[in-house]
């Protein structure tokens, strides 16, 4: 027996890549609900189309220009959580 699995299919196992290719596949997917073409997204942004081409195929951009493309695409405020969680290091800090 030669079976093989991705243990992704069962555990987060979340890495660089993985997380880079979801953001990618969002993009692309709101990008597509919004019926915007890539040459579209480039003139609302101010991205380069080749950037965008680019981060849909590879996952490299700058982060001003991504900031660019989510404004673009209605989601700049979904940067807003971002390393805003709270660390809790004893059940002290989490009293009110």
């Amino acid at each position: 027996m030669d079976n093989k699995f991705d243990i992704g299919q069962f555990v987060n196992t979340f890495t660089e890549q993985s997380v880079v290719d979801g953001l990618v596949g969002r993009v692309k997917k709101k990008r597509k609900q919004m019926k915007i073409s890539q040459r579209l997204l480039a003139q609302k942004s101010g991205v380069a189309y080749s950037s965008i081409r680019r981060f849909e195929s590879t996952g490299e951009i700058s982060l001003s220009s991504l900031l660019k493309i989510a404004h673009a695409l209605d989601s700049l405020k979904d940067f807003e959580g971002l390393f805003k969680g709270q660390i809790i290091v004893s059940l002290k800090d989490f009293e009110g």
